[in-house]
């Protein structure tokens, strides 16, 4: 027996079969966009969008996100100039995630380092990584 989808399309498709865009935001109208590097497909950061930040990078194509700290729309590089070019945008099954295929024009970490990834759990203790 199938339920409907409140993310149905116009054509009764559930959200996870249908080819139109039906974004599935969380309680606090997020979703959880990954970075990855568009060539090596290194991880590069985590990051929130809101429908603001989703439409603003489709328009653009440099990456925005929502900064849940400043509680404000925030586009990736805007004081360090190092942007996320956005290659491509792939959507989950659910449309609630998204990973964001982008070329970086610098630094993506705020730290100065290559990805936000650069330590690795060993223990207790975290170990720098290449970066």
């Amino acid at each position: 027996m199938s339920h409907a989808d409140p993310g149905a399309d116009a054509a009764n498709e559930p959200r996870d079969q249908t080819l139109k865009f039906l974004p599935k935001f969380d309680s606090a109208g997020l979703l959880t966009a990954v970075v990855t590097h568009a060539q090596s497909g290194e991880v590069l950061m985590v990051a929130f969008m809101n429908r603001e930040a989703v439409e603003a990078t489709r328009e653009t194509g440099i990456a925005h996100f929502w900064s849940r700290s400043r509680q404000s729309l925030w586009r990736k590089g805007e004081t360090s100039g190092n942007e996320l070019r956005v290659v491509e945008i792939l959507v989950d099954c659910d449309q609630d995630a998204l990973v964001v295929r982008a070329e970086p024009a610098g630094p993506t970490c705020h730290t100065g380092a290559r990805s936000c990834f650069f330590r690795r759990l060993e223990g207790d203790t975290l170990v720098r990584v290449n970066s």
